[in-house]
């Protein structure tokens, strides 16, 4: 599912600005995706606390707003899978601990 939303949102940099929302979001710049994304959070944040009922919806929008962020950054969400199969093989506080 994620790399298909990847390949959709490497697909929408190439698309028509006034018909698509990520490609206006990418045009943007980085700068605007972080703002995004900090407000999308931030709802996140407010629905765990307060409504419930709201978190799958925020939680999705997190996801997407982190993934066009990392695509105008230049960071290949690849590379960030690699990272997480690395810090499989040993612990959390063992990681932490050797930053």
């Amino acid at each position: 599912m994620l790399d298909n939303l990847i390949k959709i949102i490497r697909e929408k940099k190439k698309s028509n600005i006034d018909k698509s929302y990520t490609k206006q979001l990418i045009s943007s710049g980085l700068e605007k995706c972080i703002d995004k994304l900090q407000e999308e959070f931030d709802e996140l944040k407010y629905a765990l606390n307060n409504d419930k009922s709201n978190v799958i919806h925020e939680t999705a929008d997190v996801i997407y707003h982190l993934l066009v962020s990392l695509e105008v950054a230049d960071i290949k969400f690849e590379d960030v899978l690699i990272e997480l199969e690395k810090r499989k093989k040993k612990s959390g506080i063992e990681e932490k601990n050797s930053r």
